[in-house]
């Protein structure tokens, strides 16, 4: 690979900050959120800092609609929420409960949200009482999960008594509405990029996210589409929960999204957030994605610590080679690298990774949050010459 020189872009050894000012130039049609600032605290109870905790892991490192007052989690009560993630210290602490995280608060947060996504999908009974009880304090609820709170009696009343609402993040507008693929898609111009991974929370919006900032402060002007709740409780701009929409229309609505966020942003690259895995039998959402978007490359993630897809303990891990085989075979698209999720791996295990990777796949591979984002940057220029002009004097 070239010698990379990095005159404008944040060092690596600060990702969160990378991260935090990352799709600023990216709406979220037909959603009700307001575009400003609110406090909240993010429940994320026995889970945060793990697999299903990734929605608060991602709002500590990123929010643009929300001031993360503290995250409640009784097991890491009283340490740093950036040092459990890895990162450096961020002044947000971890409560044990919802009183601990009230009685902190200079004022009533705005907001409690729901900040763990377990593959049930649903509210335990104790959760449900966590909830209304946040409610009857005078906070807003943010839902990320399938089950709508809004269409729930004792919810709905609860909002009415309280003056309160619920935002159910992944409900799909009215089907009605709903829209199927129209082939508009070649209308799109600019370069897409679809970031997908080899299995589930496996840090695809991350590495999305540090992509499109990078791309960004490098000339390259970069939009991100989310398409999974916790990128759109982050304030992705443009987006859709695409496993809450009917399989009938998830190509047709993530097409129709990325070609609004293209004729509104006018943009060189369009970055496409992933989900789940196109290897992996429990989801589908991987297909839609590579149908709906039809992207010109793929980056994709891989987590070489994890022996086992989380959640399945009985299903190994796929290979990155057998999943690049099956994406390039399944779509008329190609792999421009891989990157690296460093779970359960050391320094010099990743240094391994990378090394070995690169001689086995033919393609470049990096760690979005231990390298530095320029590699992610030359990843792309690498593979789409073209831009460089984009970014003339930047990489050499």
């Amino acid at each position: 690979m070239p010698q990379l020189v990095q005159p404008r872009l944040p060092s690596h050894k600060n990702q969160s900050a990378i991260i935090k000012n990352a799709g600023s130039a990216n709406k979220v049609p037909g959603r009700n959120i307001p575009r400003k600032t609110n406090t909240a605290i993010v429940y994320c109870e026995g889970n945060f800092g793990g697999i299903d905790g990734k929605t608060a892991n991602g709002l500590i490192r990123h929010s643009e609609k929300y001031e993360i007052l503290s995250v409640i989690d009784s097991e890491k009560a009283g340490l740093d929420a950036g040092v459990v993630l890895g990162d450096a210290p961020n002044d947000i602490p971890i409560c044990r409960d919802l009183d601990e995280a009230l009685a902190i608060a200079k004022k009533l947060p705005g907001y409690f949200i729901f900040g763990m996504a377990p593959s049930s999908g649903m509210l335990s009974a104790y959760e449900r009482s966590l909830a209304l009880d946040a409610m009857n304090r005078g906070i807003n609820i943010v839902n990320g999960l399938h089950e709508f709170l809004n269409d729930d009696p004792e919810f709905a009343a609860a909002c009415l008594s309280n003056n309160v609402t619920i935002l159910d993040i992944r409900k799909p507008r009215d089907k009605k509405n709903l829209r199927t693929f129209s082939g508009k898609i070649s209308d799109v111009t600019c370069r897409r990029i679809a970031v997908l991974g080899t299995d589930c929370a496996i840090g695809k919006r991350t590495t999305a996210t540090i992509l499109t900032q990078a791309l960004n402060e490098y000339g390259v002007k970069t939009v991100i589409v989310g398409t999974g709740q916790t990128g759109l409780i982050q304030g992705a701009r443009y987006g859709i929960a695409l496993d809450a929409v009917p399989s009938q229309f998830c190509s047709g609505e993530l097409e129709a999204t990325i070609v609004e966020a293209f004729e509104a942003e006018n943009p060189d690259i369009i970055i496409v957030e992933g989900q789940g895995a196109l290897s992996h039998p429990a989801f589908s959402t991987s297909s839609f994605i590579l149908r709906g978007a039809c992207p010109d490359g793929v980056v994709l993630q891989h987590a070489p610590g994890r022996a086992n897809r989380c959640d399945f303990e009985k299903m190994p891990m796929p290979t990155p080679a057998s999943e690049v085989n099956l994406i390039e075979t399944f779509s008329d698209t190609k792999v421009i690298g891989l990157t690296i999720n460093h779970e359960n791996m050391t320094g010099v295990d990743v240094d391994t990774a990378i090394i070995s990777f690169e001689k086995e796949l033919g393609i470049p591979v990096t760690d979005a949050l231990t390298r530095s984002p320029a590699h992610l940057v030359e990843m792309v220029l690498a593979s789409f010459p073209e831009l460089r002009k984009k970014s003339a004097g930047m990489i050499n």
